[in-house]
This record gives structure tokens, C-alpha cells and sequence, in this order.
């Protein structure tokens, strides 16, 4: 029986497999439905806001909850949460959240007790703990229940908003985020004033732009924010200064981070190598206030830039506007957000204006009524009839022959109304007031009617009213300006070592017992060049076998225009020598390139890398040949045009080339580098934006000169920083006089003195240390002038202008020389005038070094 066993279960089994095969399919049409219908609702009901009000349904139900229960006073918003909970049924925790949310965003609730701060990300209290109440902004914007359409709460109980009645583009000035099934939205909040201007820009048919405004403050790159639509970024920086020369300070974050989340980004990026830095204070309260103390010897600039490049203290955000509109999401942009929501505040007004002309010609039917039936004594008609029908009867009889001026007819329920009138009402009536009353009624009738008939005129003061009454202190948080692009391996800090050993052809940081190279980062990329005419750009690594015999390794720079090899090498065992000049700017990483023509045995008798296109003059040495007179000369590689690295140069010789020595330095044969300032960015360039600065040679400096009155000379480096307080930024002239005027706060005395730099590269105080001591005029003219006006001493006639012609007043002396004073009289202004005219020195070229001695390179 065993035996037969498997053959007789067969059929079972396949019947099995079947019924599964039937439960799958129906859990596949269950999953179908269901699905959608999961989507549909998370959608609609959860994390999309709708056009209308710009509510999501938990925060339209907590606006409704806090009118509901608005007194004047304050309540527990663990109170505002369970009377919430009679309209959304998914519990008291996502309803909590969402109210701190909407009070942390200080527009709609009035709060009390601790909200969390957006700052440093610390929670709010426990509900029992806060309170809240609506602001005077949410009871005039928000709420009209006379207009607002209204359906059943989802048991049944209760009758809540289908959506409120905003009038106020809300959406935009919130902001919106929340994760849907198979979408997301993510609108940015943006100012209030803002809103404002573009809703009265929009009703005037005029054109706006609208960009992000975040409490957090910050700076923010909105060239590519493409009106908040999918597709769009805008990236967000901290504010950073520097405080000291050891220390910056971070006065603001980007949105969407915390002084938390932001130190330990900075942290990290310390530890990983990629910047330097002491320590990390963080002193936020009310507003953020983060110290980042440097070690000494590191640049506050290139930690600035380095921060940006691998901390948050700059983080991309990509907007993506989706809204309910007709329960269907709609993928849209910020302007048309705010256009939809302006015309709909429009729509919401002339509703308002309808329902309250209604009510006043209703006010104004009945007091009309009133005056009928008291003036002409109609209630006297009814003192003998026995019936309600009578009365009605004969009250009806009564007003007719006096309600032609009427705007409508005498209904049942005007008589009915009229009969509740009280004998003590009756009794005291007043027609002269009651005439007031009508009139006053007429009026507001008239200045509604005007209102419709000039309702954009009419919205427009609305939005007008909204700006002066709740507009005052809701100024721009965040500064737009363009960023500037900052490369990654010009920031980091080079905190590893670079090693090769030029024999076996390796290279990289743990070769510690080899020839130490040069500084580097894990980010860096490594040129090596090798005597056989071979190049190779690399990964920094532990150790990299290169190729032996390795001539010249360093850090490579993409895109560099000015470093320039100047290069000889032999074509082959018994070919031609050739000379070349080249740049290396971009390359593809771990390729071997052949710098010569590619033959075999080829070899590289001369090279050097010169970071400034320098050229210099080699001697060239043939071994002895029968044909040839001149076994030596010299080439001057300043003769050689620089070209592409695959170029094959001139020729030296026909013949063999013994060796190539050194003979003497060049200098560069490039064009000095013109420098620009982008006063937008407040950066240097080279690529034409701003204010030309002038062409730089390897040591020329810049000359920068603060209002506090300091000044220094720096290198024209592309990463330098600079703030509004500079007065002079130009290419400094060494023997160019620089004169001050400036009033010292001791003697409460106004000084001139023109001094020269004399420290390249420090920063010194050219006015006296005195708190009240400050700088009135700066010029480096070579021969200035200033204008002085006086103020009138009492009784006298005013003393004439006093022109000052700086270069004969005093002398060129050294920078911390006082100075000579400027006048004993009590000055108004000074004013620069045009310099005398100058013939500026020409520049003297400088003297070549020149070094005799011969190096065996090979």
C-alpha cells in the first residue's frame, strides 16, 4: 500500500496547487481595489493640502476646533486636541504634532508655554503643558461661517468645513510638506509682505515674481527655484562671519537644518579630515549665535568655503508644488498657486459683500416696516379682531396703501414679525431716529453696492489693510543673492601626506619611509609623470604603483591654465631630440598618457613643472660627433608657444644628446591674470563678472581697507571673503601713499595722515584704538583733495569752505604716525574732491636671476 501511495496523492496535490493558485488571483483583485483606495485616501485626506484654504484635513480641523472653542482666552491644547478628535479619527498624537507645527509657524496661533524651538530642533512640551488661542490674523483671514459650506463629520455627529473660507494666499506663507502614496509635495514657505505685494501685483494685471523667505533666516540661491515646480532647487547657506582671526560665527542656518544637526555635520566632516577646526561653541537662545574656533595658521576663508562644501551649513532643496484641486492632486508652481488663491479671496469677498448687502436691505425692509406701522398707527387695526387670521388680515390691509416705495413684497413672516413689536417700543417710538437708522442703512447699502461694483479696487485695499494692521514685523528673513560655485579640492584641508618613491614607481600616503611630496586630501587627484615621457592623473591612495623611475608627482588641479611643463625628451633609442611646452587641464583618471611620440625607449632628458608658466634656459650638451662644430648651446624655452600636451614639439637636434643642464631661471611668459569683483556674490573672478580690478602677476597683491580702519594686503586669492564694510578694494601699489582722515575720540580732533603699507600680509589699525575714534575719508589718490565745511558759530558769519590739498599738508609717514591735525573748528562734513592731476612712475622691470651652476638631471 506504500508503494501505490505517491501515485494516488497526485491528484490531490494538483488540486491544491489550484485552490492556491485561485486565493492569489483573489488577492491580487483584493490588493487592486484596496490599494487605490489606500492611495486615494492618504492623498486627499492626509499629506496634500488643498488650493481652497491651503489646509491639509488634520490642520482644517484644528483651525475649526480652536473658532469652536474661542473665548478670548487660552486653552490647554490637550483640551484643543480631544475636541478635535470629535473630527479626525486618527488619534491624539498626529493631531498634536500637527497643531505644535502650525504654532511654530507663528501666523495662525497665538501660543503660550514651550512650542519647541525651530532653531535648535528641541521639541515641544507635552500638550497638558502649552496653551493656544487664535490670533487676531486667523479670526479676520480664516473664518465666515455665513459663506462657508459645511458637511458631515465622519460619524455622523457633527457638521465641520468642507474647507475654510482663507482669505489670504496661506499656503505659500506656511509652506507645505508631506509624503503621499506614489507622490509627495513640498512647497516652500515664502514672506508674508511678499504675498501681499504679488496678490495686489496680480489683481493689477501686473507681472511678480515670488522666491522662498525661511524662518531660519540664511542666504539663498534661487537662480534655479523655476516657480517652486518639479525640477527645481534652491540651495541654502548659513550665515558665516568672521569673528577674529581664530574664530567664525554662524548667526543663521539653512532651512530644514538645526544648530544640532549642523554641529554634528561640522563634527563629522572634521573627523573625516575635511576641514580643521579647535572646538565648537554653541550659544543659541532666541537667536543663533555657533563658534567655530580655528587652530592657528588655518584660513578663515578656506574654512568659510569649506564649511559650505562639506557641512550643512549649505543644503540643496528641490521644491515640488503639488496641491488638491477638484479631489485630484495638481502638480503646479508657486505663481499659480498664488493667482488661484488671490482670485478665490476675490470670490470669498464678493460672497461676504452679497451676504451683507443681503442683510442690510433686510435691516432696512424691516425698519422701513417698522416706521409704517407705528407711523400710521396700523396696529390699531387689530384691537378687535378675535382671530390670528384676522390680524394677519388686516395688518396686510393696513401697510398696503404705504409700502410703494418697498424693494420687496410684505411677506407673512415681515406681518408676523411686526406683531412681536412690544407696547413700550411702540409707545417710545422715535421718528426722527428711526428715519436715522434708514438712513444709515442706505448708506452701508450704497458703499456695499459700490464695493461689488469695484471689487478689485475693493480687494486690493483689503490686501492693502492686511499689510499695515499684521505686516510690521514680518520684514524678509532670508537673503537672496547668487552663489558662487565652490570646488571641493580647493577647500579641503590637507591633512595627509604624500609619499613616492621614485625608483620602483609608487606613490601615496602610507609610504612614510620615502620622499615626503607635498600635502594632500582623500579627495585629492595626484599627476605623476615618469622618464620613460609617460603622465597619469590618480586617485590619492595608501599606495599606487605608478611606473618606475617617476620625475615629477603633484597635486593636480582641473582646469588649470597656468601651470605649464616645459619638457625635452629623445624620440626613440637613436631619434631626434624635441622640446615642448604644455598645460594639463583636464584628463581622464588612471589613463596612461604618452608624452612623447611613442616609441620605444623613448626618454625624458629635461622637465619642470612651473606653476606661473615660467620659462627657462637650459644648456644643451651633444656627445662628440666628427660632423659637428658646436657640441653646446643653450635654448630659452620662452621661445617654445605653449600648446597641447599630445603635441610633438620642436626639434633640438638631429643628433645625440648627451645631457640637458640648467642654466637659468625664467620668468613667466603668461599673461598677467586680469582679477574681477562680482559685488553681487562678493567674490573675486576671472571670468568677467563685476568690476575689473586689474591684471596680476604672481606678486601682486590686493590692497582692502575696512570702515573700522583696518587694512592689509592679501594674495588675490579666489577663495577670500569679503563683507559690506570695505571702502577700498584694489591692486595695491607698493609706493602708492594712502591718506586717512579721521576723527580720534580722545581729543575729539580730526587727524589726517598718509602713510605707505609697510607689513605685507598683516592687518594693522591706522586710527587711534579709541571706542568713539572712526575713519571719515579714505583715498589712494596720488595727490587728493578734500573739501571741509564748518558749522556757523552763533553770532558770526560762516566760516568759508577750507580746501585741503593732502599731499602738501603733510607728509608721507610711517602707519601708526598720528597724523597732523586737520582744523581747531568744529566741522560739518568733508567731502573728497577730484584729485590734482598725477603722472604715475612707470614699473621697472625686474633683474633675472641668473644661476651659473649645472644640474645632472639623469
Amino acid at each position: 500500500m506504500s508503494n501505490d501511495q505517491p501515485e494516488e496523492l497526485n491528484p490531490e496535490e494538483n488540486s491544491n496547487k489550484e485552490e492556491q493558485q485561485d486565493v492569489i488571483k483573489r488577492i491580487t483583485g483584493m490588493y487592486k481595489d484596496w490599494f487605490l483606495d489606500y492611495a486615494s485616501y492618504v492623498i486627499l485626506e492626509r499629506a496634500v493640502p488643498a488650493i481652497e484654504d491651503g489646509f491639509k484635513p488634520v490642520q482644517r480641523r484644528i483651525m475649526h476646533s480652536l473658532k469652536e472653542l474661542d473665548d478670548g482666552r487660552y486653552n490647554k491644547v490637550a483640551n484643543i486636541v480631544g475636541h478635535t478628535m470629535q473630527y479626525h479619527p486618527h488619534g491624539d498624537a498626529s493631531i498634536a504634532d500637527a497643531m505644535v507645527q502650525i504654532g511654530q509657524k507663528d501666523l495662525l496661533i497665538d501660543t503660550q508655554g514651550n512650542w519647541g524651538n525651530i532653531l535648535t530642533g528641541d521639541g515641544a512640551a507635552a500638550s497638558r503643558y502649552i496653551e493656544a488661542r487664535l490670533s487676531k490674523f486667523a479670526l479676520e483671514v480664516v473664518y465666515s461661517p455665513k459663506i462657508t459650506e459645511w458637511q458631515s463629520s465622519y460619524d455622523g455627529r457633527k457638521k465641520e468645513p468642507i474647507n475654510l473660507p482663507v482669505k489670504f494666499p496661506l499656503l505659500l506663507a506656511q509652506g507645505a510638506e508631506g509624503i503621499a502614496v506614489g507622490l509627495s509635495t513640498k512647497i516652500l514657505p515664502h514672506n508674508f509682505n511678499e504675498l501681499i505685494e504679488a496678490s495686489i501685483k496680480h489683481l493689477k494685471g501686473r507681472s511678480f515674481e515670488l522666491y522662498p523667505d525661511f524662518p531660519t533666516g540664511g542666504v539663498i540661491d534661487v537662480s534655479n527655484y523655476n516657480d517652486g515646480v518639479r525640477g527645481g532647487k534652491v540651495r541654502v547657506r548659513a550665515k558665516i562671519n568672521q569673528l577674529d582671526k581664530t574664530t567664525l560665527v554662524i548667526n543663521e542656518i539653512p532651512f530644514s537644518t538645526t544648530t544640532t544637526s549642523l554641529i554634528d555635520s561640522i563634527l563629522k566632516a572634521n573627523d573625516k579630515g575635511k576641514i580643521k577646526i579647535k572646538k565648537i561653541e554653541d550659544n543659541t537662545a532666541a537667536e543663533v549665535e555657533i563658534l567655530v574656533h580655528l587652530p592657528n595658521g588655518i584660513s578663515p576663508d578656506k574654512t568659510i568655503d569649506a564649511l559650505y562644501a562639506f557641512t550643512a551649513c549649505e543644503s540643496p532643496i528641490s521644491p515640488l508644488g503639488c496641491i488638491i484641486d477638484d479631489n485630484k492632486p495638481l502638480f503646479t508652481g508657486v505663481s499659480e498657486i498664488l493667482r488661484r488663491s488671490t482670485d478665490n479671496t476675490v470670490l470669498l469677498l464678493k460672497q461676504e459683500l452679497e451676504f451683507q448687502l443681503g442683510e442690510f436691505e433686510d435691516q432696512w425692509h424691516f425698519a422701513s416696516l417698522e416706521r409704517i406701522f407705528i407711523e400710521n398707527k396700523i396696529y390699531r387695526l387689530i384691537e378687535e379682531e378675535e382671530t390670528w387670521e384676522g390680524v394677519i388680515t388686516a395688518i396686510d390691509t393696513g401697510l398696503k396703501p404705504h409700502i410703494a416705495h418697498l424693494k420687496r413684497a410684505v411677506t407673512a413672516d415681515d406681518i408676523v414679525k411686526l406683531t412681536e413689536i412690544r407696547i413700550k417700543r411702540i409707545s417710545k417710538f422715535d421718528i426722527n431716529k428711526a428715519q436715522q437708522i434708514i438712513e444709515a442703512l442706505e448708506a452701508k447699502i450704497a458703499e456695499v453696492k459700490y464695493h461689488l461694483e469695484h471689487l478689485i479696487d475693493f480687494a486690493i485695499d483689503y490686501f492693502k489693510n492686511l499689510k499695515k494692521t499684521y505686516g510690521a514685523d514680518k520684514d524678509r528673513k532670508t537673503e537672496i543673492k547668487p552663489f558662487d560655485n565652490i570646488e571641493a579640492t580647493k577647500v579641503v584641508i590637507r591633512n595627509n601626506k604624500l609619499y613616492v618613491n621614485r625608483e620602483e614607481g609608487f606613490i601615496g600616503t602610507s609610504l612614510k619611509r620615502n620622499e615626503y611630496v607635498t600635502d594632500c586630501s582623500d579627495i585629492d587627484d595626484v599627476i605623476v609623470f615618469t622618464e620613460d615621457g609617460k603622465m597619469q592623473v590618480t586617485k590619492v591612495a595608501d599606495k599606487t604603483y605608478i611606473g618606475k623611475n617617476i620625475i615629477h608627482v603633484a597635486v593636480f588641479k582641473k582646469g588649470d591654465k597656468r601651470t605649464t611643463y616645459n619638457m625635452i625628451y629623445k624620440d626613440g633609442k637613436n631619434g631626434a631630440s624635441f622640446i615642448k611646452r604644455f598645460n594639463v587641464t583636464s584628463v581622464t583618471r588612471d589613463r596612461e598618457y604618452d608624452l612623447t611620440q611613442g616609441k620605444p625607449v623613448s626618454r625624458v632628458l629635461h622637465f619642470t613643472a612651473n606653476p606661473n608658466g615660467e620659462a627657462e634656459i637650459v644648456t644643451v650638451h651633444l656627445r662628440a660627433v666628427s660632423t659637428v662644430r658646436s657640441l653646446k648651446w643653450d635654448v630659452d624655452f620662452s621661445d617654445i608657444l605653449i600648446k597641447g600636451r599630445s603635441s610633438k614639439g620642436n626639434i633640438v637636434s638631429k643628433h645625440n644628446v648627451k645631457r640637458v643642464d640648467f642654466k637659468e631661471k625664467g620668468i613667466s611668459t603668461l599673461q598677467p591674470r586680469k582679477i574681477w569683483f562680482d559685488s553681487i556674490v562678493k567674490r573675486l573672478n576671472v571670468d568677467g563678472r563685476g568690476k575689473l580690478l586689474g591684471e596680476f602677476k604672481g606678486e601682486d597683491k590686493l590692497l582692502i581697507m575696512r570702515k573700522n580702519g583696518l587694512v592689509k594686503t592679501v594674495s588675490p586669492e579666489l577663495t577670500l571673503h569679503f563683507d559690506n564694510n570695505m571702502v577700498i578694494l584694489e591692486k595695491w601699489v607698493k609706493n602708492k601713499p594712502v591718506s586717512v582722515i579721521y576723527f580720534d575720540g580722545e581729543k575729539e580732533r580730526y587727524y589726517l595722515k598718509r602713510f605707505l603699507i609697510e607689513n605685507e600680509n598683516k592687518e594693522e589699525l591706522v586710527i587711534t584704538e579709541h571706542p568713539k575714534s572712526t575713519m571719515e575719508k579714505v583715498s589712494t589718490d596720488w595727490r587728493p583733495m578734500a573739501d571741509i565745511e564748518f558749522y556757523k558759530p552763533r553770532g558770526k558769519d560762516p566760516k568759508p569752505n577750507l580746501t585741503v590739498d593732502m599731499e602738501d599738508f603733510i607728509a608721507v609717514k610711517g602707519i601708526k604716525a598720528l597724523g597732523n591735525q586737520l582744523t581747531l573748528d568744529k566741522i560739518k562734513t568733508i567731502n573728497m574732491l577730484d584729485p590734482l592731476p598725477y603722472e604715475e612712475p612707470e614699473e621697472k622691470e625686474e633683474e633675472k636671476d641668473t644661476d651659473d651652476g649645472q644640474v645632472d638631471l639623469f
